[in-house]
């Protein structure tokens, strides 16, 4: 976890960021987003947005700014139990994320602002749910100017997700090289040519990267960024993007991993006594957070999420990682988060000087994790390279060095 007082996951947004003082996390907002951040308060956009759980709630509080010569505001947002990236989502995870981000941006237009950022690392999954983060997103609606964010939802959310439905779901890796989203001529040569017959996708995909190819001039690109949309042709945009988000689909097929429990050597006695041993451990611990390494679909770490525990259940299998994610919504669950996660290769710290996004093991601490079995989750080869091995223990222990349950 970063411990500088400025957060470098901000440090591109000129409307403000965020800082940490004293253990506590504030976001500035600067006097260049005054306007913004007052209609977002008085237009009722934020209380609705808050209320129907897709904004992140924040209360003002009187502090010294972080940088007081453009300072507005100082706000203390909720924290996020968690914070995942959209490489290690599910299709399930990054499709509702696409959809909440098009549903704020219809009612931000309802209420007079627009989203100006769509990226998707503005999505956490908070109470089981996606969640808007960034309460600077949002821009005052100007007649007659076009979603600037367009391109960027179309990168972050669109092409990974017609990867994942057309191609092989495992393509939402891309997102880990190209942290702006994947580009549209990319994704355009890795779909199959059937999409071109998909409406949404033929003009959201291909024929927007081919205008983006054409227009490479950026002079040119900024004249038509500057061509007028109606906000009725902005709505249609957002109803058709929707539909296209919707209608892309995706079902995990049986494997090892996402079926493991229903196919177990275990017997039934040795099986409810292991949940036991689990069970009891978490309840003696008295965790805070839990990390679950190779959760299968999540079965045990459930042991420790039904105690009101967050819990982060990580697999390599995204059918795995898509049937628990499906299970939490299906039973309405706001302590389980399931991830992706390939422990011979975790997520590292990407972005600008490697300091944008942060790496698996500083996104601790963790109270207790769980590592059930984890060898035969590993190749022969990994298993022989004991450096690999090693790196699981050392995870553990950087995450909290008195709890670890291996297992």
């Amino acid at each position: 976890m970063e411990t500088q007082a400025k957060l470098n996951a901000s440090f591109r947004d000129p409307s403000g960021f965020l800082f940490r003082r004293e253990g506590v996390l504030y976001r500035q907002v600067n006097q260049k987003y005054r306007a913004e951040y007052e209609q977002l308060m008085q237009s009722g956009l934020y209380a609705k947005l808050v209320k129907a759980g897709q904004l992140i709630p924040h209360k003002e509080v009187e502090i010294g700014a972080e940088q007081p010569e453009i300072a507005y505001r100082i706000l203390q947002p909720e924290l996020v139990s968690f914070i995942s990236y959209p490489y290690e989502w599910s299709f399930g995870q990054l499709k509702d994320a696409a959809l909440t981000t098009l549903a704020i941006t219809r009612q931000a237009l309802e209420l007079g602002m627009l989203l100006k950022d769509a990226s998707a690392y503005n999505i956490q999954f908070q109470h089981g749910k996606p969640v808007l983060i960034d309460t600077l997103s949002f821009e005052i609606y100007q007649e007659g100017r076009p979603w600037v964010a367009y391109r960027q939802f179309c990168q972050h959310f669109l092409a990974p997700l017609a990867l994942m439905a057309f191609s092989d779901v495992r393509l939402n890796q891309l997102l880990r090289v190209y942290i702006d989203g994947i580009p549209l001529d990319l994704a355009s040569k890795l779909l199959p040519g059937k999409t071109r017959w998909n409406f949404g996708l033929a003009s959201h995909i291909h024929l927007h990267a081919s205008a983006q190819k054409r227009y490479a001039d950026q002079a040119v690109e900024k004249a038509a960024v500057e061509k007028r949309m109606s906000k009725l042709s902005l709505l249609g945009l957002l109803d058709n993007l929707e539909g296209t988000v919707r209608g892309l689909k995706w079902a995990p097929a049986g494997t090892e991993w996402g079926d493991y429990y229903d196919s177990t050597n275990y017997t039934r006695e040795a099986f409810e006594l292991k949940k036991s041993l689990v069970s009891t451990c978490v309840g003696r611990v008295k965790p805070a957070q839990v990390w679950d390494l190779g959760a299968n679909n999540g079965e045990f770490s459930r042991l420790a999420s039904a105690q009101g525990i967050d819990t982060i259940a990580f697999d390599i299998d995204p059918d795995a990682v898509e049937k628990n994610y499906q299970a939490v919504k299906t039973n309405g669950e706001k302590k389980m988060l399931p991830l992706l996660l390939d422990l011979t290769n975790p997520s590292p710290a990407i972005g600008w000087e490697n300091r944008e996004r942060e790496s698996l093991a500083e996104r601790g601490p963790a109270d207790l994790v769980l590592a059930l079995a984890v060898i035969h989750h590993l190749s022969p080869i990994d298993i022989l390279e004991t450096t690999r091995l090693k790196w699981i223990s050392d995870v553990a222990f950087s995450v909290n060095n008195n709890n670890v349950k291996l297992g």
